[in-house]
């Protein structure tokens, strides 16, 4: 099927402008609400909703908002995506991702998608104009992952991948949440091996934290894939520690709560850093001071999660005289869909400890 323009007077612009309800002249990211009308604009494309993917410290956010009550956890998703015409976490600012089957195709959609495709996208809820239509009444409130029926646009400069007909959705859905994880951390983690090698200086150490995480587990594979020397992948409880030791994905498991700058620095030392490159993978705030103080002069610290404070990092690495290069990652690095499968489809580990997840 193809689409026709809904709007004579509103042209459509392939970053979603167009659907911006207010503010007018930001994107839609930071709008407070967005058009959700099912009609498409002829770039558009409709996705069919059958799973939502809460990202981490959003889900985290309302589980100890409501004291973990589904009900209320759920009426809460809804009256966001009601309300705003997107999920997005008015608290932690973050949303996560979809899974659906492609609905309707604009006729000048460049995102290659045909109708029956069953894609997952790799852009933000926080973006996606989005309608329930079951209320979630097949949720209890009590995950991250939301069985959902309704609909998503996706916009001109969006990102979906099909889902592998190899793995279940569900599988695909919490790897595809975190695939840019993976990818700017072999993408780092290959700079300082070559530099090294060039150098003939030693290959850099990554520490992990949160390393027995979704994103964590994926980063430790691919630091190990990319040549690093040495892998401390960091966990809060001595069970995670006993489950990332059983996944053999770190040379070195540290216990350290993050949130404490001097406990998780001395727990890196004493795994083999501190670190050359340094991947924050944790869902709550307060862990930027302990990540700076665990990396050496010169090194790299990532920061992969949507709780990270830009001025408590940039504060922080100024009041410890840190020498440090800081990274956002924005979820996307091209190719990372795939990288972050070939991970799931090459270490057991890897894989064991997203079905456990699920």
């Amino acid at each position: 099927m193809t689409a026709a323009n809904p709007s004579t007077t509103v042209a459509s612009d392939p970053t979603g402008l167009h659907r911006v309800v207010e503010p007018a002249g930001v994107l839609p990211q930071a709008a407070l609400r967005l058009d959700t009308r099912r009609e498409l604009w002829t770039d558009e494309v409709r996705i069919r909703v059958e799973r939502l993917n809460l990202d981490a410290a959003s889900f985290r956010q309302l589980e100890r908002k409501h004291a973990g009550d589904g009900d209320a956890i759920r009426a809460e998703v809804l009256d966001i995506v009601r309300t705003r015409g997107k999920m997005q976490n008015p608290e932690t600012g973050s949303g996560g991702m979809l899974v659906g089957t492609v609905e309707e195709v604009g006729e000048s959609s460049p995102l290659g998608l045909r109708v029956g495709d069953r894609v997952t996208t790799l852009v933000s809820l926080t973006l996606t104009p989005l309608v329930i239509e079951d209320d979630l009444e097949r949720w209890d409130g009590r995950s991250e992952q939301v069985p959902a029926d309704g609909y998503a646009i996706l916009f001109g400069r969006s990102i979906a991948a099909r889902i592998p007909d190899d793995l279940p959705a569900e599988l695909s859905l919490s790897v595809m949440d975190v695939c840019g994880a993976p990818a700017l951390t072999s993408r780092v983690v290959r700079e300082y091996v070559d530099r090294a090698d060039a150098a003939g200086t030693p290959r850099p150490v990554v520490a992990v934290i949160g390393g027995a995480g979704k994103s964590g587990s994926l980063s430790l594979a691919a630091a190990a894939e990319a040549g690093a020397a040495r892998t401390i992948g960091v966990v809060p409880h001595r069970a995670e520690a006993d489950l990332l030791e059983a996944a053999g994905l770190a040379d070195a498991v540290a216990l350290a709560d993050a949130r404490d700058p001097v406990a998780l620095s001395r727990a890196v030392g004493e795994a083999g850093g501190p670190a050359d490159v340094t991947v924050v993978c944790v869902d709550v705030p307060g862990c930027e001071g302990g990540a700076i103080l665990s990396t050496a002069d010169r090194g790299t610290v990532i920061f992969f999660s949507m709780a990270t404070s830009f001025s408590a990092a940039a504060l922080g690495a100024e009041g410890l005289a840190a020498d440090v290069t800081m990274l956002v990652g924005n979820g996307y690095v091209p190719g990372h869909a795939d990288y972050a499968m070939s991970l799931l489809r090459g270490h057991d580990g890897v894989r064991g400890l997203f079905e456990r997840r699920l």
